[in-house]
C-alpha cells in the first residue's frame, strides 16, 4: 500500500539547515492501522505532511500503490489528495453551510460525479457508521459524536487508498477521544480501511496494531500489538516513551 524509502527533509539554507527527517523507511500494508509516535519536534507531523503531499521530501521516495507521489506534477496533486487520501482532523472541519450529506460527499461533488451515484455512496457509508438518520441536518444540529462519524465518513466515501489522521483526538475530552478511536478501529476492522495516525498520546496509539517511534527525525523503535491486551500494549508504549524522552499520558 505505502512504501516510504529513505526519505530526508531539510528546512532552511546555508549554515541554518535543520534536518527534520533522516533516512526514514517503512511500509504500511493494505488494511493496517499504524500509529506514528514521538515527542514534539521528532518529525512525525513533517512525515505525515510529506506523505499527504502537503510538503515535499528533500530526498528519497514515497510510493502509494506503486506510484511515486513525490514526483507528481503540481496540477495532479489536488486530484491525488481528493481521490486517494482521506483525512481525519482534530476539529472535524465540517462546513456549517452544508448538510451532513453534502459534507460527506463534498470531494465527490467537486469531481462532478453523477449526483445519484454520490448520494448512493454517501448513504452507504453513513449507514455503516450509523449516521444515516442525520444526513439532512446541518453540523450545528448534531452532537459531537455524530460530527466525528460524519468526518470519518467523509474520509472513507470515495474509497480512498489511505486515511491520514494528525492528532485526531488532540482537541477532544477523554470520552469523545475513546469514541473517535473506536470509530476508527471499526473503520479498520470492518471495512478494511488503511489508517496512518500521528499522535503523541499513548492511549490513542494503543488502538493501532503497530506503532513506529520517531526521535530526532529517525525511526528508532517499533511495537506490535499482536495477541496482547490493549492495556498491556499501552504500558509497553509507555516504557518506550520513557526511554525516548517522549510525552507520557495518563493511564487507561
Amino acid at each position: 500500500m505505502l512504501q516510504v524509502q529513505n526519505i530526508e527533509k531539510y528546512y532552511g539554507s546555508g549554515n541554518h539547515v535543520t534536518k527534520a527527517l533522516d533516512r526514514v523507511s517503512f511500509e504500511v500494508e493494505d488494511g493496517e492501522f499504524v500509529a506514528i509516535m514521538g515527542a514534539s519536534g521528532s518529525g512525525k507531523t513533517t512525515l505525515l505532511n510529506c506523505i499527504s503531499t502537503i510538503d515535499t521530501v528533500s530526498a528519497g521516495r514515497i510510493l502509494l500503490e506503486g506510484e511515486n507521489i513525490a514526483e507528481l506534477p503540481a496540477r495532479e496533486l489536488a486530484r491525488f489528495r481528493r481521490e486517494r487520501l482521506g483525512f481525519v482532523f482534530q476539529d472535524f472541519n465540517l462546513l456549517d453551510t452544508l448538510t451532513i450529506e453534502e459534507n460527506i460527499g463534498l470531494a465527490l461533488s467537486l469531481t462532478h460525479s453523477d449526483p445519484g451515484k454520490v448520494k448512493a455512496k454517501v448513504e452507504a457509508v453513513a449507514k455503516k457508521l450509523g449516521i444515516e438518520g442525520i444526513l439532512m441536518k446541518f453540523p450545528y444540529q448534531v452532537s459531537g459524536g455524530q460530527k466525528q462519524r460524519a468526518a470519518c465518513a467523509r474520509a472513507m466515501v470515495a474509497g480512498q487508498s489511505l486515511i491520514l489522521a494528525d492528532e485526531p483526538t488532540g482537541a477532544l475530552d477523554s470520552r469523545a477521544s475513546k469514541n473517535l478511536l473506536e470509530i476508527m478501529t471499526h473503520m479498520n476492522q470492518a471495512f478494511g480501511a488503511t489508517i496512518l495516525m500521528v499522535t503523541h498520546d499513548a492511549y490513542s496509539a494503543c488502538y493501532a496494531r503497530r506503532i513506529l517511534f520517531l526521535k530526532d527525525g529517525r525511526l528508532f523503535n517499533e511495537l506490535l500489538l499482536g495477541e496482547q491486551s490493549r492495556s498491556a500494549f499501552y504500558h509497553e508504549i509507555l516504557d518506550v516513551l520513557a526511554l525516548s524522552g517522549g510525552d507520557i499520558s495518563d493511564g487507561i
